[in-house]
């Protein structure tokens, strides 16, 4: 089960990352998970907002560089170990773990944690085997595709 990320194309500058906060706020969209990761010459904001096809329209039409690609979330215990158990049945087969963050303070005990990887069906099928709570929009409060075309 595999959601959206969008990956943001920042200029390393005061003041962008609280512009695209504002846009996106202005238009209604709230941000389920946030990263940002730079280098010395720009930055890249890796987001899970409620809204992923509103939130790349915005972007478009505001001249961000962007790209949109499936990430896992999955939830682990919030409790010494669960983070290990998780990487460890990873490792065993051998998958690499591009990046990965997380989403805290969910109300079920659960710390989500959002895994870039090459397959994400795969990894999502081996981790629905073997019993690991896999995240999907609802769980996210995101509103999926499926969602929109029924609306």
């Amino acid at each position: 089960m595999a959601i959206h990320q969008i990956s943001v194309f920042l200029e390393n500058r005061a003041g962008q990352l609280a512009e695209i906060t504002a846009l996106l706020a202005k238009n209604n969209i709230d941000l389920r998970a946030i990263n940002i990761a730079e280098t010395s010459d720009y930055g890249v904001l890796r987001l899970i907002a409620s809204h992923e096809p509103e939130a790349c329209r915005v972007l478009r039409e505001n001249g961000f560089i962007f790209s949109a690609s499936e990430v896992v979330a999955v939830g682990v215990p919030d409790e010494p170990g669960g983070l290990s158990r998780l990487l460890q049945l990873l490792a065993e087969r051998q998958i690499d773990v591009q990046y990965m963050y997380s989403i805290f303070g969910q109300p079920n005990a659960m710390a989500y944690m959002i895994l870039r990887v090459a397959d994400p069906a795969e990894v999502s099928s081996l981790l629905h085997t073997n019993g690991m709570q896999l995240a999907g929009a609802a769980e996210l409060g995101i509103v999926s595709s499926d969602q929109e075309r029924q609306e």
